[in-house]
């Protein structure tokens, strides 16, 4: 037993060792057990919270503490930011090289003394000049645009449910028809096609012994159109007829409007929706987003943004951060479906977009040309591979790479174009924490960073960092 009283999320003090405890906030008076010890960290599983810490309010969920989607929900949207700005700025205050400051010192005086002047906090001492906090979501309830749920059951041979993982589970599913991250629209989705498995007598695919019918229930829904994509993931196993289903799903009263309704078989073992063959049972097998006065395709697999306002949010900074692209050259590294591209393209000389993933590159073209532009051009292919053979120089580089980072052997392929100017948008702070070593080995230094967060009510946040190359 133990007072979680160290700043950061999920660490407590024991004796003149941290303790990283999963889900534990400041404040809290937890019990809890050691999972992982080594000489770099202790790690520990939440048992019990024997007392909630003062700042800690009711959380507004009715699945809260038995689903594992949420930690943050009983703390203030303004405790949630507070909470991971201290987290981003321990995590890099020992790690950051600052860029040299001196040409920019009266600017930044100069803005302080307006802000002073305006009756504006100012950037409180002890802060490093580079770090610029972070950015709040427009939306915090109802903000996600994408859910996958999951088919399973509380108990074996428990009722069929469909929703979420119960908390700490890898098999139990937790029914999460009243769930804050989503709008009603998702909830009658959801209870609609539960109902309507139930009907048919068929069971959920176990993950032990790969027999069963239902896997997934995938929901998108772009927030600008409100065209919603609905697609039920099973095996082949069994071939229930899907003709009810999309009748009653045509019938619901939703906000939005319904698009497609697919079906999409996945007879893999992995615990995660891979396309082994989609159908369009009717409409289409896309939706029309909106973001920053641009249009993009989205189809049921390509990446998006999982929140649309706070991606304007993101990528309004990006474009910021990147500066001045009047007849510069853009490389967008792990581009997903251009977004990025797209945004900096109207400014920019030309900017080319690399993305493993073949649909969410045919995303980005179809999206591109929607939006009348013609300089932009998107390669499918590895960072690695494709960087090794790009004849065209750019001027300038966004990085925007998977959770795991950039590859080590992509690295020096990427310095060695000798830009001025990087942005790094890390979905996982410790990869860019990582990734800035050899960076930072290389001579660039960090101008600006800051967080944005995409996931209210969770533990996790997107960083922007802009890199600028030392003379």
């Amino acid at each position: 037993m133990i007072r979680a009283d160290y700043p950061a999320r999920g660490i407590v003090l024991r004796g003149d060792q941290q303790v990283r405890v999963k889900d534990a906030l400041p404040g809290q008076t937890v019990r809890y057990r050691i999972t992982k010890k080594n000489s770099h960290r202790t790690e520990a599983m939440l048992l019990d919270v024997l007392e909630r810490s003062p700042e800690e309010i009711t959380a507004d969920c009715p699945h809260f503490g038995r689903c594992g989607g949420c930690s943050y929900r009983t703390l203030s949207y303004e405790d949630q930011l507070k909470l991971k700005e201290d987290q981003i700025l321990r995590l890099f205050q020992g790690t950051v090289k600052a860029a040299d400051r001196t040409d920019t010192g009266n600017e930044e005086a100069a803005e302080n003394a307006a802000a002073q002047e305006k009756g504006k906090q100012t950037k409180p001492a002890g802060i490093p000049a580079w770090f610029e906090g972070i950015l709040g979501s427009p939306d915090q309830p109802a903000y996600r645009n994408k859910m996958e749920f999951s088919f399973g059951d509380m108990e074996i041979g428990g009722e069929l449910q469909l929703g979420l993982h119960a908390k700490g589970s890898f098999y139990d599913i937790l029914t999460v028809d009243g769930c804050r991250i989503v709008d009603e629209d998702y909830h009658r989705i959801l209870t609609c096609t539960l109902k309507w498995a139930k009907e048919t007598g068929l069971s959920h695919f176990h993950r032990v012994t790969h027999e069963g019918c239902f896997r997934h229930l995938l929901v998108r829904k772009a927030r600008a159109t409100g065209e919603i994509l609905v697609d039920l993931v099973t095996t082949s196993q069994a071939s229930p007829d899907l003709t009810e289903l999309k009748e009653r799903l045509l019938d619901l009263k939703l906000d939005g409007r319904i698009a497609g309704i697919l079906h999409t078989t996945n007879d893999s073992v992995a615990d995660a929706i891979n396309n082994g063959g989609t159908e369009v049972l009717c409409g289409t097998d896309t939706i029309t987003e909106k973001l920053l006065g641009l249009t993009f395709r989205i189809t049921p697999f390509s990446f998006f943004q999982t929140n649309s306002r706070g991606a304007e949010v993101l990528y309004d900074t990006v474009r910021r951060y990147i500066g001045e692209t009047d007849n510069k050259v853009v490389f967008d590294l792990y581009s997903g479906t251009g977004t990025i591209a797209q945004v900096l393209a109207p400014a920019a000389k030309h900017v080319t977009g690399v993305e493993i993933v073949p649909e969410a590159v045919e995303s980005a073209k179809a999206s591109a040309k929607q939006n009348g532009l013609d300089n932009c051009d998107f390669i499918c292919g590895d960072v690695l591979k494709v960087t090794g053979e790009l004849t065209e120089k750019p001027d300038l580089i966004v990085l925007d790479p998977p959770r795991e980072g950039i590859n080590p052997k992509a690295m020096p392929r990427i310095i060695g174009f000798g830009v001025k100017r990087i942005v790094y948008i890390a979905c996982k702070a410790t990869s860019l924490v990582r990734d800035l070593e050899p960076l930072q080995m290389a001579g660039y230094r960090v101008k600006k960073l800051c967080g944005v967060d995409l996931f209210p009510g969770t533990a996790h946040f997107e960083v922007i960092s802009l890199l600028e190359k030392e003379e």
